[in-house]
């Protein structure tokens, strides 16, 4: 017997689920819906399968084909517009055998059914043209009543009655074995229902119709609440069909290789898909699916949730009784209610809160710490903003794929003029190279020349951008802040960030998709820089002081702690071109050492401030992965902190210059303005990114050196940018020319008292506060540089909003580490108090 399955349903009531892709075709555990129902009728020996198909048709022919890699024969009737059930069927009828009964079932529901005893039934009334599988349902006001008299032969249909019309507890399934005879009643090519217009119209003809009330598992899956409810009951084994995938103890079952941490816990029924990640704390209570090359990240909680293939749970997320649809990123600590749904490629960004029974449509992105209490349908599809503070960021093959970067790297082409070249660089690590290579693929479609520099630091590719006359640069790196994240950064033609207006112009050239497609012979070539003269070393030299080189090969000794990075060749050879005596720590890079917890990172600290006094070196230092920031100890193996290290400098740059200008950021104490004041010198207050200070050095020649309090320092003189690698070596210079040791100049250092809190603030409010602020201490802020500075006679707190976040910083300095503390809970609760 030949069967047609139908599936041309669009599933409007299963939306957003069925956006993308046909109802039949949503997925139900293990298999598509439609699947379950194929291994159904092979289990009852039905292999010769017709599928009506319509809404979205060529999903369905691309994955099931002819059906042999299903070990089926499947061909398919394919309708311009839908046709009814049995308008459907009529249109197939060419594929069916003019003598032979058939067999209709529907491709969106779930049942196992007894086919073989459903066919059995039909043969044994011999002049039935019909008949229609029933079953028992408590509530039947959803579906078609169905009335039958003893012998199983229909008397009456209700197509989804009121409770007073409520007869009988047995309805249509949609399960039918049909003469070929009854096809001469279905008018062709036009809509035409089994239950509207052929079963009434041949019941008052006086054609047998007969019911089979059928035992087992049925069900519709025609909404969201009946989608979770079907895959609920089979994960409990409720339904009596083949499973895909072994059960591994405790109804946990697994498709494939998975990866699950000793310490996650997994309560059944549980399916997890091949190449799922379960990371450690993590915790899934079933029923629950997690299917193909999902990752679920550490102490994340999945509570009766569906999750479909390449999505990311982030860390600490919260799924309660929601659905995922594919290639979806939840990122940490978000949390999802019951009834939630969140469609194809959307972007739930950290502490996003979304309310029961809301419903996100495919390619969203909510805010981050938004809370959401109604569907998003309309609106801009995607991420608008792609850059950030670090440049564009992202969870690596999450956020950033390679298909990303290499739209990327063309929208950056297509604002270059052509013929313009760009240097590529990375770290050591292996995503960041994927990425580059995804990015060194879109330039030269849009007519730009690639140098790829390969791997060096940051500060020197930024030299070579300039020094080699490109048009800009691009450095991938792995963050240093965590290790599942890569940060993209832009290079002028100078080697500085960018600016906001080049941004924007990158950001529209991509969401446009406006790449500038070049003709054959204007696609832009590929360079390996392998053998670049050492021009950064030799400008190197040639910026320290030549006095102080002598004195410095003399006296010194210096303990470097490479971290692993791809500083060591760059400063190596500088530190051996001046006879400075060194002992290297992690000079060898290694990719999986390249980013350090924090408790890593501090043992590292440590061990350095260990090692300087036992050598009787003179300073020790660490350089950060990108080669940008330092981490001092002096020669008693006190560690400084980031604000001595600016202190220390500037005293002694002030010192040697007898006077002049440093630039350091608002956040900064006020004991830099006392230094300053000792020497004669100035000191100009600047916004806080690291980019706003490079542009600052680029812009007012008089400062001598510009520091973010952070580790990274800025000596213009060399160039306008942050560089560890000069900083080391100018500051071996600077305590050369002052006869001083770094311990000697941190005990003459000012003494300063800060304190600083985060508040949660919605970006939605972050105007108004900073509004209302402005307002109320506009007499106590002369100057707006960055933020709002509240100054209090000789104290002061900073009001800062995160450009990144929904928060809003409160930085205080105080007369005592107390009265620190004091004024920033005081000012945070009034941030609180303004939303």
């Amino acid at each position: 017997m030949k069967a047609i399955l139908m599936a041309g349903g669009e599933g409007s009531r299963l939306r957003p689920l069925t956006i993308s892709r046909p109802k039949p075709m949503v997925p139900l555990v293990d298999r598509p819906v439609m699947g379950q129902i194929i291994e159904l009728l092979k289990r009852h020996g039905i292999t010769e399968i017709i599928i009506t198909v319509q809404y979205l048709a060529n999903i369905i022919q691309d994955f099931y084909g002819d059906g042999s890699a299903f070990d089926v024969n499947i061909v398919y009737s394919v309708e311009e517009m839908p046709m009814g059930t049995a308008g459907a069927i009529k249109y197939a009828s060419r594929l069916l055998p003019d003598d032979e009964p058939f067999l209709v079932i529907s491709g969106d529901a779930l049942t196992d059914f007894d086919l073989t005893e459903l066919i059995e039934a039909h043969r044994s009334a011999r002049d039935a043209i019909a008949t229609i599988t029933l079953t028992r349902v408590p509530n039947p006001l959803e579906y078609g009543v169905v009335i039958t008299d003893e012998q199983g032969r229909i008397k009456q249909f209700l197509e989804k009655p009121s409770w007073g019309e409520v007869f009988s507890d047995t309805v249509n399934t949609g399960l039918y074995v049909l003469d070929p005879s009854i096809l001469e009643h279905i008018p062709f090519n036009e809509p035409y229902d089994f239950s509207k217009d052929l079963f009434p119209k041949l019941l008052a003809r006086g054609s047998r119709l007969n019911g089979y009330i059928a035992e087992g598992y049925w069900t519709d899956v025609g909404n969201i609440e009946a989608y979770m409810r079907a895959c609920a009951d089979y994960l409990s084994g409720k339904v009596n069909l083949p499973r895909m995938g072994l059960n591994s103890g405790g109804e946990v079952w697994t498709e494939g290789e998975v990866e699950i941490a000793p310490d996650a816990q997994l309560h059944g029924p549980v399916f997890l898909g091949h190449g799922v990640k379960i990371k450690g704390g993590a915790i899934i209570y079933g029923p629950s699916v997690v299917r193909d090359y999902t990752i679920v990240d550490a102490r994340a909680t999945v509570d009766r949730s569906v999750i479909w293939r390449n999505s990311y749970i982030g860390e600490r997320a919260e799924l309660r009784g929601a659905i995922v649809c594919k290639q979806c990123n939840i990122k940490s600590r978000s949390l999802l209610f019951e009834g939630v749904v969140v469609a194809d490629s959307t972007i739930i960004n950290s502490g996003a809160v979304i309310q029961p029974n809301v419903k996100i449509w495919p390619s969203k992105e909510v805010e981050e710490g938004a809370t959401v209490s109604a569907s998003i349908i309309w609106g801009a599809q995607g991420r608008r903003v792609l850059f950030g503070r670090y440049g564009i960021t992202g969870l690596v093959n999450i956020d950033l794929t390679p298909e990303f970067c290499a739209k990327l790297g063309a929208a950056y082409g297509a604002i270059l003029p052509k013929g313009s070249t760009v240097t590529m660089n990375r770290d050591a690590h292996y995503t960041p190279r994927m990425l580059k290579r995804a990015l060194i693929a879109g330039l030269p479609s849009a007519g730009i020349n690639v140098l790829d520099v390969h791997s060096v630091p940051i500060p020197v590719a930024r030299y070579l951008t300039h020094a080699l006359k490109a048009a800009g640069g691009i450095h991938v790196r792995l963050s240093p802040m965590d290790n599942r994240v890569v940060d993209i950064k832009f290079f002028n033609g100078q080697g500085l960030d960018l600016g906001t207006d080049v941004e924007r112009k990158i950001e529209n050239a991509y969401f446009r998709e406006d790449y500038r497609r070049v003709y054959l012979d204007e696609i832009g070539r590929i360079t390996e820089a392998n053998n670049l003269p050492n021009i950064y070393g030799e400008h190197f030299i040639n910026r320290l002081n030549s006095e102080a080189l002598p004195i410095m090969a003399q006296h010194f000794s210096v303990v470097v702690d490479y971290a692993s990075s791809n500083a060591a060749p760059y400063l190596g050879a500088i530190l051996r071109q001046l006879d400075i005596d060194v002992v290297a720590l992690n000079a060898n890079t290694d990719e999986d050492r390249l980013f350090q917890t924090a408790e890593q990172f501090q043992a590292g600290m440590q061990r350095l401030a260990a090692i300087v006094p036992v050598m009787n070196a003179d300073l020790g230092v660490r350089v950060d992965s990108g080669g940008e920031r330092i981490f001092v100890v002096d020669d008693t193996g006190h560690r400084l902190t980031d604000t001595e290290l600016l202190a220390a400098l500037t005293s002694l740059v002030l010192e040697a210059n007898a006077g002049g200008q440093v630039a350091v950021p608002v956040t900064a104490p006020r004991l830099f303005e006392r230094l300053a004041d000792r020497y004669k010198g100035q000191i100009k207050r600047t916004k806080t990114a690291l980019g706003a200070l490079m542009q600052q050095a680029t812009k007012c020649s008089e400062l001598r050196l510009l520091g973010d309090g952070a580790g990274s320092l800025i000596f213009p003189a060399f160039y306008p940018v942050a560089d560890g690698l000069f900083a080391i070596v100018k500051l071996m210079e600077l305590l050369a020319r002052a006869g001083v040791r770094l311990s000697e100049v941190r005990r003459t250092l000012p003494r300063s008292t800060m304190a600083r809190t985060k508040v949660p603030c919605r970006w939605e409010n972050k105007g108004k506060v900073m509004r209302i602020l402005n307002e109320q201490y506009a007499q106590r802020s002369p100057e707006l540089i960055d933020g709002i500075k509240i100054e209090l006679g000789s104290e002061w707190v900073l009001i800062l909003p995160d450009p990144d976040g929904p928060f809003i910083h409160v930085i205080a300095e105080g007369t005592s580490d107390e009265q620190a503390q004091v004024l920033t809970e005081k000012y945070a609760g009034l941030v609180m108090g303004l939303q």
